[in-house]
């Protein structure tokens, strides 16, 4: 069992502890019967998330005759902050805008297929996300229900970038796909929830002018083709 798969299982086992906790104990009360006919409420969210980056590398030889390879070989957890705004379509369907932004970095490692000899590079990134989903619910039983989700989430990364090895495109476009559940609480709803996402772009600049002159940084770009990125979300909602 790989990392990844680990960290998903993590955030879900986080999850269920926190629905038993929220799911208030009297079964005969229902709380906000009506939260959900209104046509429009808004909110704000916390959370946190695990970036991954997956590479194709092309096994190009570089000017020294080495031949690099690209991975991420661990994972940090990030820090997201949001707000949301939820319009409901119909019984079963609301469409869902959740601006925010992510925090997070990704630590890479680039290993030298003969020697073995490993660089590594910290990817700093500040996201600003703009999520639509269209969330499909479940019948409410009690003070609970539960929830799918799937949409698209353009991401900006507005932070400042340094002449480094490997430099990421400042923008991508993931397809997210999420489940959670609504809780009822007397004076508001809490809602967790996982989301996966999976990043549509080649993230890596290939067109490097900054190092037309060096060739021992420019062999890491060169050694990569593509670059993917994808995320796993725990979110928080309160609205």
């Amino acid at each position: 069992m790989n990392n990844s798969i680990r960290r998903i299982i993590s955030l879900v086992v986080i999850i269920m502890p926190l629905m038993a906790v929220a799911a208030p104990p009297r079964h005969g009360v229902q709380n906000r019967p009506y939260a959900d006919m209104r046509q429009l409420h808004l909110g704000f969210s916390v959370g946190t998330h695990l970036p991954d980056m997956t590479f194709a590398n092309s096994g190009a030889t570089a000017y020294d005759g080495t031949v690099w390879y690209a991975e991420q070989p661990s994972y940090s957890p990030g820090f997201c902050v949001g707000a949301v705004g939820d319009l409901r379509l119909n019984n079963w369907f609301n469409l869902r805008f959740n601006p925010g932004l992510c925090f997070g970095n990704r630590k890479i490692s680039l290993r030298e297929a003969s020697t073995g000899e490993t660089v590594t590079q910290s990817l700093k990134s500040t996201l600003l996300v703009l999520p639509i989903d269209l969330k499909f619910s479940a019948l409410r039983y009690r003070n609970s229900r539960p929830y799918v989700s799937g949409g698209i989430m353009p991401a900006f990364d507005v932070a400042k970038k340094r002449n480094e090895n490997l430099m990421l495109r400042t923008s991508d476009i993931y397809l997210t796909v999420g489940l959670g559940c609504d809780f009822y609480l007397p004076y508001s709803k809490f809602i967790p929830e996982v989301k996966f996402c999976f990043g549509l772009c080649d993230m890596l600049r290939h067109d490097r002018q900054d190092l037309a002159d060096d060739p021992a940084a420019m062999r890491f770009t060169h050694a990569i083709r593509r670059a993917t990125s994808s995320m796993i979300i725990l979110t928080f909602y309160f609205e």
